[in-house]
C-alpha cells in the first residue's frame, strides 16, 4: 500500500486512511494503478481495432457453418441471431443482422477464402486480446515460437467460441421459463411474472459470465487462479448490462443530429467495443491485484555487518617473505662493497 502523507504534517492522507480502512477501495485503487502501469488504454485500442476488423468474417463463418448444420432446425438459427444482435450496440444490430442473413444464405458458398480471411483476421484479434491480458496479469515470459503461437491463439480462439456457444445456451434456456408457463396456463399467475423475469436475469448474467470467465481466465498465455477470475467475472457480467444501457442513451443522443444519424452505428460500435475492451482488461488487473495473485518479493533482507579481524598465525618465514630478505640482502650486500672500495682508495690518495 502506498504510504502518502498531508502536505504540511506528518500524518497520513484521508486517502491513506480511508485505504486501509476499507480493503475494496484500496484494491480498487492497485488495480487502477496496475492498469495504467501495464498501459490498458494502448492495449484496448489494438483490441477494437482488431475487433472491428474481424468482426464480419468471423460472423459471416461461424453463421454459415452454424446454418450448415442446423437446417433441420431454422429456429435455433434464429434463437442464435436473436442472442447476437440482443448485445450489439445499439444502431447496430439492424447491419449485423443483415450481415448474419448473408451468411445464412451464403452457406455453403463461403470456401477457403472466407476461412482464410476469418482465420487471418480472428487470429490477429485474438493475439492481440491474450498480449494484453496477459500483461496486465504480470506475465512476462518469453514469446512462444511463430507456429506455437498461432496454434496455440487457434486454440484459444475456438475455445471461446465454444464459451460463446454455451453463454447462448444458457440464456436460451432462461428465456423458455416464459414459453414454458405459457404452454402450462400458467402465463396468467401474477406472483409468477417476475420470478419468470428473474430467472431470464440470472440466465443471462450468468451467460454473460461463463464468457468473461473464460477471457480472464483460459486466454492469458499462463494459467491464473480460478477464483480471483470468478469474481471479476460475475462483476463482468453486471457492469456488461449497464454499459449496455447507457450505450443505449447515448447512441440515442448522438444520432439526434445528422451526423450522427449517417455515422451513429459504426461510431457506436467503435465506442462500444472500447469500452468494452477497457473494462475487460480494468477486470482483469483487478483480479491480478487480488492478495492471493500478489507476487511480493521473496528476497531475504540481508543482515547487519559483522566486521571480523583475522588473525593468521605461521611457522617459519613464508615464500614472500624469504624472497624479499634474499633481495634485501643481496642489496646490502652491493651497497656495502660500494662504500668500503669509495673508502679505501680515499685512504691510498691520502697516503701519497
Amino acid at each position: 500500500m502506498t504510504s502518502t502523507v498531508s502536505a504540511g504534517s506528518g500524518r497520513p492522507s484521508k486517502l491513506t486512511e480511508l485505504r486501509a480502512r476499507h480493503h475494496w477501495l484500496d484494491h480498487l485503487l492497485r488495480a487502477a494503478q496496475r492498469y495504467g502501469d501495464k498501459h490498458g488504454d494502448h492495449y484496448a485500442a489494438a483490441i477494437t481495432y482488431f475487433s472491428v476488423l474481424a468482426l464480419v468474417p468471423l460472423l459471416m463463418v461461424a453463421f454459415a457453418v452454424a446454418a450448415f448444420f442446423l437446417r433441420a432446425h431454422p429456429e435455433l438459427i434464429g434463437q442464435l441471431k436473436a442472442s447476437v444482435t440482443k448485445v450489439a450496440p445499439p444502431g447496430m444490430d439492424v447491419t449485423l443482422g443483415g450481415i448474419v442473413d448473408q451468411a445464412i444464405a451464403s452457406a455453403g458458398t463461403v470456401g477457403v477464402i472466407g476461412l482464410l480471411a476469418a482465420a487471418y483476421s480472428g487470429l490477429g484479434w485474438m493475439s492481440n486480446l491474450r498480449e494484453a491480458l496477459s500483461e496486465q496479469w504480470g506475465q512476462r515470459t518469453e514469446p512462444p515460437t511463430f507456429l506455437r503461437r498461432l496454434a496455440v491463439d487457434l486454440l484459444a480462439l475456438v475455445g471461446l467460441g465454444v464459451a460463446l456457444v454455451l453463454s447462448v445456451a444458457v440464456g436460451v434456456v432462461g428465456g423458455l421459463a416464459g414459453p414454458i408457463a405459457n404452454n402450462l396456463g400458467l402465463g396468467d399467475v401474477a406472483w409468477l411474472s417476475p420470478l419468470i423475469w428473474l430467472a431470464a436475469l440470472v440466465a443471462g448474467l450468468l451467460a454473460s459470465s461463463l464468457v468473461f470467465l473464460w477471457v480472464i481466465a483460459r486466454l492469458p498465455r499462463e494459467p491464473v487462479s480460478w477464483r480471483s477470475a470468478t469474481k471479476a467475472a460475475l462483476i463482468g457480467s453486471v457492469g456488461f448490462e449497464v454499459i449496455k444501457q447507457v450505450m443505449i442513451v447515448y447512441v440515442a443522443e448522438v444520432t439526434n443530429s445528422p451526423t450522427g444519424a449517417a455515422f451513429g452505428p459504426i461510431l457506436g460500435l467503435l465506442i462500444f467495443v472500447f469500452t468494452v475492451s477497457r473494462f475487460v482488461l480494468f477486470l482483469t488487473a483487478w483480479a491480478a491485484t487480488a492478495r492471493e495473485n500478489e507476487q511480493t518479493d521473496r528476497r531475504s533482507v540481508p543482515g547487519p555487518a559483522v566486521i571480523r579481524t583475522d588473525v593468521v598465525v605461521r611457522n617459519g618465514i613464508g615464500a614472500p617473505a624469504a624472497v624479499g630478505l634474499v633481495g634485501a640482502g643481496v642489496v646490502t650486500g652491493v651497497v656495502a662493497g660500494l662504500v668500503g672500495g669509495f673508502l679505501r682508495l680515499r685512504r691510498r690518495r691520502d697516503g701519497r
